[in-house]
């Protein structure tokens, strides 16, 4: 009979084990990058103008942010499939809300003013310009000129440089995509639950390439080798 000890060993290899083999890359996931992030992450690319996005936003995200390992981070980004200048000052309005702390209280806003009050209900945008976003951002105390000055930044314009090129490395053709660890992106029709979804994002960014190294299932396969050499000499 196996000690406590080393059934609990067993127990977390075969759970880990399990959560591993769940998940199957090309069919629930797809490598896009051959070196992720120095540190775990996921990204949700998404538009303004997306009802998928605009109802994600509402009714998911506060529960997969709720639900992702510690020390995993979140980070939205906005795409461009306008490549209009309408289309820039829109993810220009994400990056500024970034830089100024306000995304809680701004995203909202901006779905609102671009879809109305409910996602997917036949709207006309209220967005049409610059001036139209800094409409939204008044809401939240940001007047005129922080607003220019913030959007002209070079912190803003390197933002949404960055978002572009990820947009075309990660080959990002729909929305919402979930990127994690800049590596991996999810097969969204392929998750059956909200739950699927935050596993696979916590599997992917704490556990899949730590398996490629040995990573934690070696440590735990050394461990229980350990702890069964103990119990030998004990017998």
């Amino acid at each position: 009979m196996l000690k406590p000890i080393l059934a609990a060993v067993v127990i977390s290899v075969a759970s880990l084990s399990a959560q591993a083999a769940d998940f199957i890359e090309g069919k629930h996931y797809t490598q896009v990058a051959d070196k992720g992030s120095a540190t775990p992450k996921v990204s949700e690319f998404f538009s303004f103008y997306c009802p998928h996005c605009y109802h994600m936003s509402q009714k998911y995200l506060p529960f997969i942010k709720a639900n992702l390992k510690p020390g995993v981070t979140f980070e939205s980004k906005h795409v461009d499939f306008m490549n209009s200048a309408l289309g820039t000052e829109v993810m220009k309005s994400l990056a500024v809300m970034e830089q100024l702390g306000l995304e809680s209280q701004l995203l909202p806003e901006m779905f609102k003013a671009i879809q109305g009050p409910t996602p997917g209900e036949q709207f006309k945008s209220t967005v049409n310009s610059r001036d139209d976003i800094k409409a939204v951002f008044a809401k939240a105390g940001v007047d005129a000129a922080k607003y220019d000055a913030t959007a002209d930044s070079s912190a803003v314009n390197d933002t949404i440089k960055l978002w572009r090129q990820q947009q075309n490395d990660f080959r990002i053709d729909s929305v919402p995509t979930f990127i994690v660890n800049d590596k991996y992106m999810i097969n969204l029709s392929e998750m059956h639950s909200i739950k699927d979804l935050v596993d696979i994002i916590n599997y992917l960014a704490t556990e899949k390439d730590k398996e490629k190294s040995g990573g934690s299932v070696g440590w735990l396969f050394l461990a229980f080798a350990g702890l069964a050499a103990i119990t030998r000499r004990r017998v």
